[in-house]
């Protein structure tokens, strides 16, 4: 009986004494893998008013090519964290990194919106590689007691891509076109792979794998999903995603439509809160030395539904100033900061027997109930309560 089926704990390639410069390099390239679908999210978006111009297509039909992404992401993360505890986390990580890499090139190429649509659908399951397994390897290479930092630092990284992204696409577009964005996307690609075969180890020992092959790693969703230790947080996150996703949707309107601030204002305010995010992921890891993971996902919990709960109180009653709008939303990205890793720890740390299969339950639960909450923020307008109450 394999380890796996037994339900114990896998043997771990872990490497706790490794040099400091061996350990920064090998969170150096998790931290671009798990960067590199937010970059392949957001740095095209300044671009896509041209890039509609370019292909003969709509605003909406340039917009399609993000939601084939997501889709993209969806799905690879639930087949490809499973296939991660059946073959290997390397070959899933190289692979996901040159395929990454060619269907950049092909959205660089693409003649058509229809070959950018399809091309994109590719780049959003290749792309899931890189989030869903580097959180595979950190578990597989960190006990529970550094598990809580190392999550932090990538949380970091995570937050602050959505960022620099849209900065960085936008600074490109100065001097080159959208295709130009994408072909920087298929280096990025080619450098990521590079980086796993000089930098990450085989963290996933042949003996720890499940036999069956990938349909028996897809089951393992299931049973996976099947204990309640690990379902609960995989839930949380997907309800802490589905509101991060429903603020990314709603501010710009909120800030530029209720408060009227020009687009740099508002772009402003998304980049503080966004910085506020990324102290709470940094922070987490000093304050898990501290208090378990447990404590601080209720704490930060608490904290993230206090922002907006407050936020919907004073705009149903007195009415909110922007800048107390702004004082609300932060303390919820902030607090969100903190409340992602601590989640990601948790549920990590329990289904440490297919550690791929609960990352892919992470992953595509967050992006899923995600995808699905955005539109619907549209459905309430662009009125404040108050002056709804009012009318």
């Amino acid at each position: 009986m394999t380890a796996h089926s037994s339900g114990k704990a896998p043997p771990r390639t872990r490497r706790p004494d490794a040099p400091a410069p061996e350990q920064a390099k090998l969170l150096l390239v998790l931290a671009g893998l798990s960067a590199a679908s937010p970059l392949a999210t957001d740095m095209y978006v300044p671009a896509l008013p041209d890039l509609a111009r370019s292909l003969g297509t709509t605003a909406s039909g340039a917009q399609v090519s993000l939601t084939v992404f997501l889709v993209g992401i969806i799905v690879g993360q639930l087949v490809l964290g499973p296939l991660s505890d059946a073959v290997g986390r390397r070959p899933v990580l190289v692979c996901g990194s040159l395929l990454f890499a060619a269907f950049s090139a092909g959205c660089a190429l693409a003649p058509t919106v229809e070959v950018l649509d399809a091309a994109r659908v590719g780049h959003g399951i290749t792309g899931a590689a890189g989030l869903v397994v580097s959180r595979a390897v950190v578990t597989d290479l960190f006990d529970d007691r550094k598990l809580p930092a190392v999550f932090a630092r990538l949380g970091a990284i995570t937050a602050a891509a959505p960022v620099l992204a849209p900065l960085a696409g936008g600074a490109l577009l100065l001097a080159v076109t959208w295709r130009y964005v994408f072909a920087l996307l298929a280096l990025v690609g080619l450098l990521l792979a590079l980086g796993v075969l000089r930098w990450i180890p085989e963290s996933r020992p042949s003996d720890a794998r499940p036999t069956g092959g990938l349909a028996a790693s897809l089951r393992s969703i299931g049973r996976v999903a099947g204990q309640r230790a690990v379902l609960t947080p995989v839930l949380a996150l997907a309800l802490g995603g589905a509101a991060v996703f429903a603020y990314i949707a709603g501010t710009t309107f909120v800030f530029q439509d209720i408060y009227r601030l020009s687009p740099a204002l508002s772009s402003l305010i998304y980049g503080v809160n966004a910085v506020g995010n990324m102290a709470g992921s940094l922070a987490y890891g000093s304050l898990a030395t501290r208090r378990s993971p447990e404590a601080l996902l209720i704490l930060s919990g608490a904290l993230a539904t206090a922002g907006p709960a407050a936020l919907l109180v004073i705009q149903t009653t007195a009415g909110s100033t922007m800048a107390l709008t702004w004082l609300c939303l932060l303390i919820s990205t902030a607090a969100f900061g903190i409340f992602f890793p601590a989640v990601i720890t948790i549920a990590q740390s329990r289904g440490r027997t297919a550690p791929g299969a609960t990352s892919a339950l992470l992953g595509g639960g967050q992006f899923l109930l995600g995808a699905a909450v955005s539109p619907l923020v549209g459905l309430f307008g662009t009125h404040s309560p108050h002056r709804w109450r009012q009318s």
